[in-house]
């Protein structure tokens, strides 16, 4: 019958045979970026754009839309190769804003001036942190819900979907903007 060995001496055992089979062995040289990317520095708002009133500000109607776990909206004419662009997180948001902590009406003036902004800047893609709500009453996602009405209103979204894990997953939208001019709302 074998001997009962103590735990600690059956992990230092296996220790050993491991440190004996991976002896001489080289690790693999990566070729590839981790899915990682470094947060950009926020970049101050133009000063015209702090002048303005909040109730300078249009408001946007709610819309009776089903929010899911995961966003996604696409205009026609979007090609599907950057749509799994943007939902694969490959092209890099030039901008963010981050509307945790605020409620709905401290959120809506903050987000209109946002993807204003973001439109005159003509830049590509922005990503909005809303949160994935198990904060709020019933862990009902409000600021979610709300992305995903108020995008929609804006002629010059092209199309969001959730973001990638790397950059907030459900809890964060990929906005695709386009790059012409447009009129005001």
């Amino acid at each position: 019958m074998p001997s009962k060995k103590s735990p600690e001496n059956r992990d230092n055992d296996d220790l050993t045979l491991f440190q004996e089979a991976v002896q001489g062995i080289e690790p693999l040289q990566q070729d590839k970026a981790p899915p990682f990317r470094k947060p950009r520095r926020p970049e101050p708002l133009p000063p015209e754009a702090k002048s303005q009133p909040a109730s300078a500000t249009p408001s946007l109607a709610d819309m009776d839309i089903e929010t899911p776990e995961a966003l996604l909206f696409v205009q026609p004419g979007v090609q599907k190769r950057v749509l799994r662009e943007l939902q694969r997180g490959r092209i890099p948001p030039a901008d963010t804003l981050d509307l945790h902590g605020l409620r709905v009406r401290q959120a809506q003036p903050v987000f209109i001036r946002f993807l204003k902004q973001a439109q005159q800047r003509q830049l590509r893609c922005v990503l909005i942190i809303h949160g994935k709500g198990r904060e709020s009453a019933e862990n009902q996602p409000v600021l979610k819900q709300k992305t995903n009405q108020w995008l929609r209103q804006f002629p010059f979204v092209l199309a969001f979907c959730s973001a990638a894990y790397f950059d907030g997953g459900s809890g964060a939208t990929y906005v695709l903007l386009s790059r012409k001019k447009q009129e005001e709302i």
